[in-house]
């Protein structure tokens, strides 16, 4: 059924006009969102149910408002939006990428107080948005989602949640990549005396000052942790696996002047975000298709590790043995210093296992720590919502995704009807802001389902065939990337080294390939005893159109929304 012949949207059974009439944007303003229980047993139904309220969530319920899709909810395990941003308070937590490109296009932000904005003025930036947009009716605290299933019957999800159930149209899953911390499993941890967090769970009561600390890790969120923990603590001592490559932050307060421009003139903002976007766009290149080209990157972040460690021991240790760009480039000034201070050891093997306060690193070498810090990553590949969400034949993604994560364009699956992923699979970046991945996202969710009530459909699916040509191409892309060819392992990679993570692309590519749903790979489906429509032919697969040097309409152009964006924001 490929057809996009308008005809009235096929009605559902029992369904009343009371009922329709939810979809009104009062409705949501007096909490009409779940309706008068008929009896006990009542599960009130939604037209979309998201699931977690950081920018990919709040992003979804911005977008379906504006589409006049105001009957969701926006389900939320914690007890405030703000996603990663809320989650990951540890010390010095902020973004590596610049405020004004990390941010969304129609909620410009002129008061971004620094180059690259810290984690509270973050979360406060997603707060605002929450309440800007109208977002606080439709959002559910403390309700997570424990079993979301595909209703073949009732063509709907039945979706159960720690506060109770509920029923949806579609489902979009904005819970994001980095959302469930991975310890390693070590034995004798549990048994450890001490004190024990992942970086994305700190504890705030517990006293650092004068106490031997282990830091586990030497990712992104240790190099931000190290340098805020080590004039305070006793001891650090840094168990690194593998080393990184650190360039240099750019980092400075925004003045007040240009705060103040910003705010008078938005073509300001908007020029300073166009030119930040050039910028990365232009290094795609290296990483994608000629990683050679990211030599004189490298011979930078080897001069930034000499002017910051004199020791040439430490320097050895410190010096990755696998090309820039290959696992995540970290960004930092203090880094270094910090790992080169008298009160610092740094590790150069991971740890191996827990004697009692004792922990024994791979090498062999005993250490005496009063807590422990792990910077270890987050369930990624193998994301624990995998076992959760079953598809139209009873499986999971976790069965289905046994091989390797997959989507087409991520961010739908075959046998997962109305399931739309915002940051799924291979849409990871390497280089740039996720805001502009997901912004793309929501335009292909948006697009989803005003087709579907254009033409009459309840539900869509992509063919089997479509999805596999998509990952087809996309991996035979992934071999030339500097994460395939750069020789190291990193956490993009899957328990068989394939890359589910990134998009080898750019963001205006991946823009063009979510700009609109191709029906030709989709399978239509009709509510209840419908017949199913049958697929249309799968189109032949395009891949994307090379990167552009300048930022889409989209993000550059005026914000759509029915409140002025810019002048509540500011």
């Amino acid at each position: 059924m490929a057809s996009s012949t308008k005809r009235p949207r096929p009605r559902v059974s029992g369904a009343t006009d009371q009922d329709r009439s939810r979809t009104a944007p009062e409705a949501v303003e007096q909490g009409a969102l779940e309706p008068e229980a008929v009896g006990p047993e009542a599960v009130p139904h939604v037209r979309v149910a998201v699931i977690g309220s950081g920018f990919g969530g709040l992003g979804a319920g911005v977008r379906l408002r504006r589409a006049g899709i105001t009957d969701f909810v926006v389900l939320e395990r914690a007890d405030s939006v703000g996603g990663t941003w809320r989650d990951n308070s540890y010390p010095g937590c902020a973004c590596d990428v610049p405020s004004h490109l990390y941010s969304f296009s129609f909620a410009p932000n002129p008061d971004w107080p620094r180059s690259f904005s810290g984690q509270p003025d973050i979360r406060a930036y997603l707060e605002k948005v929450a309440d800007v947009f109208g977002l606080r009716p439709h959002l559910r605290f403390n309700t997570e989602v424990t079993e979301a299933r595909w209703d073949v019957g009732q063509t709907r999800w039945q979706i159960t949640t720690t506060a109770g159930r509920w029923t949806a149209d579609a489902v979009v899953a904005a819970a994001g990549p980095l959302a469930d911390p991975q310890i390693p499993d070590l034995p004798g941890l549990d048994s450890f005396p001490g004190k024990v967090f992942h970086s994305s769970r700190w504890d705030h009561d517990f006293p650092l000052a004068g106490k031997r600390v282990a830091m586990v890790g030497t990712g992104a969120s240790a190099a931000q942790i190290v340098p805020a923990i080590q004039p305070q603590v006793g001891k650090l001592t840094v168990f690194q696996r593998t080393p990184a490559w650190v360039l240099p932050r750019r980092d400075r307060a925004i003045t007040e002047l240009e705060k103040r421009l910003h705010t008078r003139f938005p073509i300001t903002a908007k020029a300073r975000r166009g030119t930040l976007f050039a910028l990365r766009e232009l290094q795609v290149d290296a990483f994608v298709r000629r990683p050679g080209l990211l030599k004189l990157v490298q011979r930078l972040a080897e001069r930034h590790l000499a002017d910051g460690v004199a020791d040439p021991a430490l320097r050895a240790k410190l010096t990755p043995d696998y090309r820039i760009g290959c696992k995540r480039i970290l960004l930092s000034n203090t880094y270094y210093p910090a790992l080169a201070a008298a009160n610092t050891e740094v590790v150069p093997a991971g740890l191996r296992e827990v004697r009692g306060s004792t922990l024994v690193a791979a090498d062999g070498s005993e250490h005496e720590v009063d807590a422990i810090v792990f910077g270890t990553g987050f369930h990624v590949t193998d994301m624990p919502m995998g076992s959760r969400v079953f598809g139209a034949d009873g499986t999971s993604f976790a069965e289905k995704w046994k091989e390797g994560m997959e989507a087409l364009r991520g961010s739908t699956v075959h046998g997962f009807p109305n399931f739309f992923f915002v940051i799924g699979p291979n849409t990871g970046l390497g280089n740039s802001s996720m805001i502009l991945m997901i912004e793309s996202q929501l335009n292909y969710l948006i697009d989803a389902l005003t087709r579907l009530d254009e033409i009459g459909a309840t539900a869509m699916q992509p063919t089997a065939r479509a999805q596999r040509r998509w990952n087809l191409e996309l991996q035979h892309r992934m071999d030339r990337t500097v994460w395939s060819t750069g020789g190291c392992r990193s956490w993009y990679l899957d328990k068989s080294g394939k890359n589910t993570v990134l998009w080898p692309g750019s963001t205006t590519s991946f823009r063009r390939a979510t700009r609109k749903v191709d029906l030709t790979e989709y399978e239509l489906i009709l509510r209840r005893d419908d017949r199913a429509a049958p697929p249309a032919p799968p189109a032949p697969f395009a891949p994307p159109a090379p990167s552009e040097s300048s930022e889409p309409s989209e993000l550059s152009g005026p914000p759509a929304a029915a409140t002025g964006t810019e002048e509540v924001m500011a």
